[in-house]
């Protein structure tokens, strides 16, 4: 049996003049699989799968700006949207050098990593999919409150917002609709070190910046969609279906415009990688080797 763990880096650099922190790991000449991090976390979700691909696969997870380890730049300067962070992934990538890479799509990090995509799509391998939604009518019911605001985005719907930019708030985000039986494989790191780390008022209220803006993201679907079905990149979908937010359908959604994608539908939620890592991260080995996006496989 091999051991494919490897040594995880803790790195910064400089991004438009904001310090970001990065964990990489494999080869520096191996394919690259991106990973862009979901809210409310950073690239701390992927602690355990970085080491477990890096044999084969240099693996590259940045925190974003007010987020994690990164800086928060000055909002006169960087405006906290989705178009400012969806920019910033593809600075990041440039200012690394990245020229060819596998896209994992998660929350967030589906809309960024998309986005860059949509720029570049002779750059990518591959794209994988996990609970990152691009269907507006399959829209779990827990974004209800949310939608509300998108519509009549009032003061109160903002301080709404912002009180749910809370660590109670944020247990909510990551045990959510997990069945029970599932919640101890979740980690409290992930809600007490995501809230410790943008507790910080002004931090805070650049994130709330953040989430009022997801309302924009609506209007990018269609092309979302349009750029799958143009470019049919190799996908693997592998879902977590207890996902208030992103149901089952939310994942069979993708099969309109990729039909040849491979799905996955796992006993988990939307923080999958916490309780079903070992299945993910075969999930992946396996697709990534078949599409021809891995280097040499590497013994003990």
């Amino acid at each position: 049996m091999r051991d494919h763990t490897a040594p995880v880096e803790h790195r910064t650099v400089d991004v438009d003049g904001t310090e970001v922190f990065y964990r990489t790991a494999g080869p520096p000449d191996a394919p690259v699989l991106l990973l862009p991090h979901g809210y409310p976390c950073s690239s701390f979700q992927y602690r355990h799968f970085i080491p477990a691909l890096a044999d084969r696969w240099r693996l590259v997870a940045p925190d974003y700006p007010g987020f994690g380890y990164s800086g928060t730049p000055d909002p006169r300067r960087f405006d906290h949207t989705f178009d400012a962070y969806a920019r910033f992934l593809e600075q990041f990538v440039d200012v690394l050098g990245l020229t060819r890479y596998a896209i994992y799509l998660h929350d967030y990090g589906s809309q960024f990593g998309l986005r860059l995509a949509m720029a570049a799509p002779e750059r990518v391998a591959a794209l994988i999919i996990q609970n990152g939604d691009i269907y507006e009518d399959e829209h779990g019911p827990k974004y209800a409150p949310l939608k509300e605001y998108w519509a009549n985005p009032t003061p109160e719907g903002r301080e709404r917002i912002r009180e749910a930019v809370s660590e109670e708030g944020f247990r909510g985000e990551f045990v959510g609709e997990v069945p029970d039986r599932l919640v101890p494989r979740i980690s409290p790191d992930l809600w007490r070190l995501s809230w410790a780390q943008v507790r910080d008022p002004e931090r805070r209220e650049r994130i709330v910046d953040l989430l009022a803006d997801q309302g924009s993201t609506l209007a990018w679907f269609p092309r979302q969609q349009a750029y799958l079905r143009e470019h049919r990149p190799p996908t693997l979908i592998a879902w977590g279906p207890h996902d208030g937010y992103m149901p089952e359908a939310a994942a069979r959604a993708y099969l309109r415009d990729l039909p040849d994608a491979e799905l996955h539908l796992l006993d988990a939620g939307h923080w999958a990688l916490e309780t079903h890592l070992d299945e993910i991260v075969a999930l992946t080995r396996d697709f990534l080797c078949r599409i021809g996006h891995a280097g040499p496989e590497v013994g003990r």
